[in-house]
């Protein structure tokens, strides 16, 4: 069976202290990262971590404080080495990696954002875009070309020539976003990238991120604290609690099918109507033929009544209150990928039933 992985990351434990190796067995016997701690002094980031995330999608990692979330994201690009375990990208192991392969790696396939903006204060908005163009030695003339299309994109036209100091927060995440981009990188590594900002900006920057990627399509792996902002932009989400993975999945799987108690409590104050979004919960065409209903047909669709991908259940409320069972889906291209079952959105926001 072959897979879209982009990165695997395989049985990952990380201990920090003296002697990290010699406290394995004691983790691999069941020793608790409290037991661990008061017997040997060291520390437990992460305890047997695996996953995979997929090419072309983001892959939100999250928890509260002490998760070991930000631990893991640094293991991508070797920031941090493991104690034990793998960590693969595009089918090589990237620990095995010379000094040289290493430097290859992090200027030309993975790029990272961080949640401090580290622009360099003395230096204008272009300089600090181009910056890693700078370091490779690649010409003036040709690095200021390619800042200039990454500000573009990421909507800082027209202030290249500012310094910091004269741009919102949310502007300055942008040129750290656009630099981590001018190299255009497979990988983008963003590490509690919004969370410093206003709710406001922090929101534009979602919608920012998701348009960008609606044109780029990179694998992008998101640290955060915050459940809405992961259910808002991923399209899988993994839960770290202790340095141990409690459950990965799609945000359907996470807000209906909760792995345990902890997930369940860390779930509880979501907005439901706004966290569930049409993708979550829809059915294919198919599935209505096979039910019966034969008026879902590219043809019989009525768009002004069609609910959108994207959009969240509280958007297209009003439609599934206007007395029919189910809703019809279109794409941005208004053709037809599928319906909502109205009791199954009512299942959903009011978890009645498995769905």
């Amino acid at each position: 069976m072959t897979t879209n992985y982009k990165i695997e990351i395989r049985n990952i434990y990380k201990v920090f202290g003296e002697n990290p190796s010699g406290t394995m067995e004691q983790i691999r016997g069941g020793a608790s990262k409290g037991d661990i701690l008061a017997n040997t002094g060291h520390v437990v980031g992460l305890n047997d971590v695996s996953l995979a995330i997929e090419s072309g999608h983001i892959h939100v990692i999250m928890g509260l404080s002490g998760s070991g979330k930000s631990t893991l994201i640094r293991h991508f690009n070797r920031l941090i080495d493991p104690t034990s375990g793998q960590v693969v990208v595009d089918g090589e192991n990237v620990l095995e990696y010379s000094k040289q392969q290493l430097e290859h790696f992090r200027r030309n396939k993975i790029s990272m954002v961080f949640q401090r903006f580290g622009l360099l204060p003395h230096e204008t908005v272009l300089e600090n875009a181009a910056f890693g163009l700078k370091v490779q030695g690649v010409p003036k003339a040709e690095r200021e070309t390619r800042a200039r299309h990454w500000l573009e994109q990421v909507g800082l036209a027209g202030v290249e020539e500012h310094y910091p100091s004269q741009l919102s927060g949310g502007m300055q995440q942008r040129v750290g976003l656009a630099r981590a981009l001018v190299n255009d990188p497979d990988i983008l590594l963003m590490d509690e990238a919004f969370s410093a900002l206003d709710p406001m900006i922090k929101c534009e920057m979602q919608d920012q991120l998701l348009e960008l990627q609606r044109k780029l399509k990179k694998t992008i792996v998101f640290i955060s604290h915050d459940l809405d902002e992961a259910l808002k932009i991923g399209d899988r989400i993994s839960i770290l609690k202790d340095g141990e993975l409690v459950q990965d999945g799609t945000p359907s799987d996470i807000l209906m099918r909760p792995a345990n108690d902890y997930v369940e409590a860390f779930i509880s104050g979501v907005n439901r109507s706004k966290a569930i979004r049409v993708s979550h919960l829809l059915r294919s065409v198919a599935s209505a033929r096979v039910s019966g209903d034969e008026s879902y047909s590219p043809q019989s669709v009525d768009v002004s009544s069609a609910a959108m991908l994207g959009q969240s259940i509280e958007d297209v409320m009003p439609l599934l209150m206007n007395g029919a069972h189910s809703v019809p889906v279109v794409n941005e291209a208004k053709s037809l990928v599928g319906y909502l079952d109205k009791s199954e959105v009512i299942a959903a926001l009011y978890r009645t039933s498995k769905v």
